[in-house]
């Protein structure tokens, strides 16, 4: 089988080795239209590659760590990250790139490309898989488009298909992947059709821009937009869109730069040339037999298609899928940048100011109606606060993921998680916590008199170093603490917390400032000028998303804490009236009850389910590897903040997940397992910090393994052992 085919050369019974998006150009370029000039590496090359390398297996083997269905979005990045670091440093054999380089070099050589996906069933009738795999602008030379087609191959497991395959239920072992060469048509005009409107059939769209398509599919630029009716081909309406920036290209990339101000005040497309972008729409249309999403540029007066699929529209989903959300995540740099501005700026201060002024308002001195407003007042702005952490908290951190793709691809590091020590050196407000802590825990470590008055409880008065110390740290984080439990232990835990810190050497941090210097260097010494200023751009921006990535739930904990403290008291009055089984309540029922002393609320009893025990022994547990090393030791199962006070110094914490309010042990532990997965998860990123084995995703970690459990935790290939 033949591993390159040009455009000319593809039949109607190539499609499934040259995908859907290649086999559409080949229809297209033999029909007349106007196609840049093409070639297809077919999928064989693929699956040579695999079998040559033998990197089939490994691939399996990083998406059956757990159940594909029941992996978090987080797992998904991170197997992808791993699955597209084995594609980077796995070269493409003699034999094999020899065929491809052989078929490569003719028409192709030299110019300006294109290297994009094109898989068997992407931009079918029944899926499409528009801007899931990897699209690469203005490669030029063999060597260059080999190695991005290894990342377009790599691409096939990106962590957003894999979820997509899984939606509509495609065999991912069986997946493979063609990539289309295409030369790139440097055009003045570009722009998108949808030959039915989505929201209307009898309509079609036709959204445009000056320079290339990058910035109108990246949503970098805002396009010109022109509804026509689908009949006449009449202008219904016209979006002229605020004209600023275009994207560009010149020898080593694309850019995005100023418009000239004449184009700015005139719209990319001549009535004229929407009615030839009109039919171009119908045409395809009645090539492939259905309306067809159409990518097209004009250069100079011709106008030229890229690439034509299938409109296709998904089944609505239910309310708790998130899937069309977490495509969201991924953003662009830019889009980034300014995501980041309005979360430090804007988000956290707000967040921060109305923490403080709920605290400013103590709930056990309130009226049972006030106290009823106030817990009204309270959840509202919880739940507001939760919707701005999912819709922009979140997706800043693909800051983070965004930063280690460039760093892998251009460091080509054995450890595909090593970015994440070059973004450690930041800092973050657990780990002022965990300082602040340790410094407490010095005082004591040094004094034997003062530790054996604490272990008896005899605690020094207020003027003392350690007591001012003390009330240092719940003035800046008390309210934070009551997250982790500690308003119910009061000072009394955070005592009992700081003789077990000082039974041990004091914890440090395992990158040294002058390591983290060098990776630094490392990294930008291989841009030079405006690149390597706009990496360190990526670097900060990077920096912010992972800081962010540990502080979010801190500060969201702030909020979190105000509304516990008013629902405590509210359950503590209507536990003192004796009618009421206060625990069974939801917040809008104490509310009432409050309001009403003779509420009372109606119950649907449901019947106990039966249940057979087995008990379940496993000795090797598998999940994701998170941070390095191996450790062996006793297990301390955390199912509740309270069980945090009997943590021990090198015991290694099991738990649901580390959430950032209990990251204050962390520095006691000698391994963290978690069942939550996923390098981006707080556990994961404070355990990376502290140099402790840590293995996440662990399905019902802690139930499987109890406390006392003789465990050992394998960081590097992801592995629990459970001794006893």
């Amino acid at each position: 089988m033949r591993l390159v085919l040009f455009l000319k050369d593809i039949s109607k019974n190539d499609g499934e080795i040259v995908g859907g998006k290649g086999y559409a150009l080949a229809v297209m370029a033999n029909s007349g239209f106007r196609v840049p000039l093409a070639c297809c590496i077919t999928s064989e090359g693929y699956r040579r590659y695999l079998a040559a390398t033998g990197l089939k297996p490994r691939i399996l083997m990083e998406l059956n760590r757990k159940d594909f269905t029941k992996m978090r979005w987080e797992e998904m990045w991170d197997a992808s990250l791993r699955i597209r670091n084995l594609f980077i440093k796995t070269p493409i054999p003699g034999d094999l790139r020899n065929l491809l380089e052989a078929s490569l070099k003719s028409e192709l050589s030299g110019k300006p490309l294109v290297v994009r996906s094109s898989a068997p069933g992407e931009d079918s009738s029944h899926a499409s898989f528009a801007g899931l795999h990897e699209s690469f602008i203005n490669i030029i030379g063999v060597d260059s488009i080999l190695e991005h087609m290894k990342l377009v191959w790599a691409s096939l497991w990106s962590d957003r298909a894999l979820l997509y395959r899984q939606e509509l239920g495609l065999d991912v072992e069986e997946s493979s992947m063609a990539v289309v060469v295409q030369e790139l048509m440097a055009g003045e005009r570009s722009g998108v059709t949808f030959g039915r409107n989505p929201n209307d059939p009898s309509q079609v769209v036709i959204e445009s821009v000056y320079g290339l398509n990058q910035g109108l599919v990246d949503g970098s630029i805002e396009p010109d937009r022109w509804l026509l009716d689908r009949r006449s081909g009449a202008i219904i309406s016209h979006h002229s869109a605020q004209r600023g920036m275009t994207v560009g290209v010149d020898a080593e990339a694309t850019r995005l730069e100023k418009l000239s101000a004449e184009k700015q005040s005139v719209p990319p497309l001549s009535e004229d040339e929407v009615a030839k972008v009109f039919r171009l729409a119908l045409e395809t249309e009645e090539l492939f037999g259905s309306p067809q999403d159409v990518e097209w540029t004009f250069l100079g007066d011709e106008l030229y298609v890229l690439q034509s699929r299938p409109i296709t529209t998904l089944a609505e989903k239910n309310k708790g899928d998130k899937r069309a959300w977490y495509f969201t995540l991924r953003r662009s740099f830019d889009n980034l940048k300014a995501l980041r501005n309005r979360v430090e700026g804007e988000l956290i201060p707000a967040m921060e100011h109305e923490a403080k002024s709920y605290a400013q308002r103590n709930p056990a001195e309130l009226t049972d109606a006030e106290l009823a407003n106030e817990l009204a007042g309270r959840q509202q702005a919880h739940d507001k606060w939760v919707d701005i952490y999912w819709d922009e908290f979140i997706p800043l951190a693909h800051g983070i993921r965004l930063f280690g793709q460039v760093y892998n691809d251009t460091v080509r590091p054995d450890d595909p998680y090593e970015f994440m020590d070059l973004l450690g050196a930041t800092e973050m407000a657990s780990l002022e916590r965990n300082r602040m802590l340790e410094d407490m825990a010095g005082m004591i470590r040094g004094d034997e008199d003062l530790a054996a008055n604490l272990n008896d409880r005899n605690y020094p008065g207020p003027n003392h170093l350690l007591m001012e110390a003390l009330e240092s740290f719940v003035e800046r984080f008390g309210d934070l603490s009551c997250s982790a439990d500690l308003c119910t232990q009061g000072r009394d835990g955070i005592l009992r917390l700081l003789l077990e810190l000082s039974s041990r050497p004091a914890a440090k941090k395992r990158s040294g400032a002058k390591d983290l210097l060098a990776l630094k260097e490392s990294f930008l010494s291989n841009f030079e000028g405006e690149k390597r200023s706009r990496m360190e751009e990526l670097l900060d921006l990077g920096r912010a998303s992972y800081r962010l990535r540990d502080d979010d739930n801190i500060y969201l904990g702030m909020i979190q804490s105000q509304l516990r403290l008013a629902m405590e008291e509210s359950k503590r009055r209507l536990t003192a009236r004796g009618n009421l089984e206060v625990e069974t309540l939801d917040p809008l029922e104490i509310i009432e009850a409050l309001n009403d002393p003779h509420y009372a609320p109606k119950r649907v009893v449901a019947m106990p389910e039966k249940s057979v025990h087995f008990d379940i022994r496993p000795r090797q547990l598998v999940g994701q590897p998170a941070s390095p090393g191996v450790v062996r030791a006793s297990a301390r199962v955390i199912t509740e903040p309270s069980n945090l006070f009997d943590f021990k110094a090198g015991e290694i914490l099991v738990c649901d997940a580390v959430d950032p309010n209990m990251t204050f042990v962390v520095p006691l532990a000698a391994g963290v397992v978690e069942r939550r997965g996923g390098m981006l998860i707080h556990g994961a990123i404070i355990a990376r910090e502290y140099g402790l084995p840590c293995v996440t995703g662990v399905p019902d970690a802690s139930s499987l393994i109890h406390t006392g459990d003789e465990l050992t935790v394998d960081g590097y290939l992801g592995i629990v052992i459970k001794h006893s």
